[in-house]
């Protein structure tokens, strides 16, 4: 399950490529908003396992996973 303030996120690319990752929820929404806004030059962000610079002319979708909530049932 992810740590609190953090979300998973799936960053497409040209040709198929695809980064899941596990950010801060701000950096999330900040590059969404860069998406939004403009397709040109490149933007850092932080995720659990490293760094990452992405040109953003190249991203083809954002996916933003909803946080977990299931259910458990124990056996009967």
């Amino acid at each position: 399950m992810a740590e609190a303030g953090r979300i998973r996120i799936e960053v497409g690319f040209d040709g198929g490529q695809a980064l899941s990752l596990l950010v801060e929820q701000g950096e999330a929404e900040r590059l969404q908003k860069l998406l939004q806004e403009s397709q040109a030059g490149a933007t850092a962000f932080e995720a659990d396992d490293g760094s990452y610079t992405v040109v953003l002319g190249k991203v083809t979708y954002l996916k933003r996973f909803t946080r977990e909530s299931r259910v458990g049932f124990t056996g009967v």
